[in-house]
């Protein structure tokens, strides 16, 4: 007699690889991922991701990639332990992001710009931050084709701009603003909370000086004038 039995597939939320293979692709990923989130904070139907699963095929666990940052239009916010395409109406990640290791082979590269290709992907940056290098592709006539000139280049989907400098790589909101690091963003937060703290004191010592002022027009018998009236 022969015994079926059904076994469920297991798509793992970890392929044991490690998010980044040094401190400056790590500070590249964390960069994009979380000015990402902040550009589409108010939209509740896009998810952004780092480092995250990514699973298209329903019934293929094999199948599967972690970019280093992914936008999904269409898609709600939240936790997830991986993406998997088929419990999220079949929508694939529209962008996709990823930092060059120092340890990635052109082979490797190779598979995962086919991977992209193959599964739907709109637009897809590669890094490189060692030799400052930035490759982009956009679908057209459904397959991934490299961008001729980055510099300058406004991503369609998301709206920023890409503008390579001889020393790096920086990166524009569609309002103008440089996407920033966490550091440079409590900076920016010091700096602004000293501005209104230097105004306040401004403003009362204004304050103090017009209320002196009037104190010495009355006792010259003058009344000051009301500046509200």
């Amino acid at each position: 007699m022969t015994v079926s039995l059904d076994r469920q597939l297991i798509y793992p939320d970890s392929d044991g690889q490690p998010m980044a293979d040094n401190t400056k692709q790590f500070r590249w990923i964390v960069l994009l991922k979380e000015n990402l989130e902040c550009l589409f904070a108010q939209d509740p139907q896009v998810f952004v991701a780092g480092d995250l699963l990514w699973y298209p095929v329903e019934g293929h666990p094999e199948t599967r990639v972690a970019p280093d940052a992914m936008v999904v239009f269409g898609r709600p916010k939240g936790d997830r332990g991986s993406y998997r395409q088929w419990e999220e109406d079949n929508l694939a990640p529209q962008v996709v992001f990823e930092v060059l290791p120092p340890g990635n082979t052109l082979k490797e590269m190779a598979k995962k710009q086919q991977f992209y290709d193959r599964h739907g992907v709109e637009e897809y940056y590669l890094y490189d931050p060692d030799r400052n290098d930035l490759t982009g592709f956009q679908r057209i006539n459904d397959h991934l084709d490299v961008i001729e000139e980055m510099a300058g280049w406004v991503s369609p989907r998301l709206g920023i701009r890409f503008t390579p400098t001889e020393t790096d790589l920086e990166v524009y909101y569609p309002d103008g603003r440089r996407f920033l690091t966490t550091v440079e963003l409590a900076q920016q937060v010091e700096q602004a909370q000293q501005q209104a703290v230097q105004a306040q004191q401004q403003a009362a010592q204004a304050s103090q000086r017009a209320d002196r002022l009037a104190a010495q027009l009355r006792a010259l018998g003058v009344e000051p004038e009301d500046e509200n009236q």
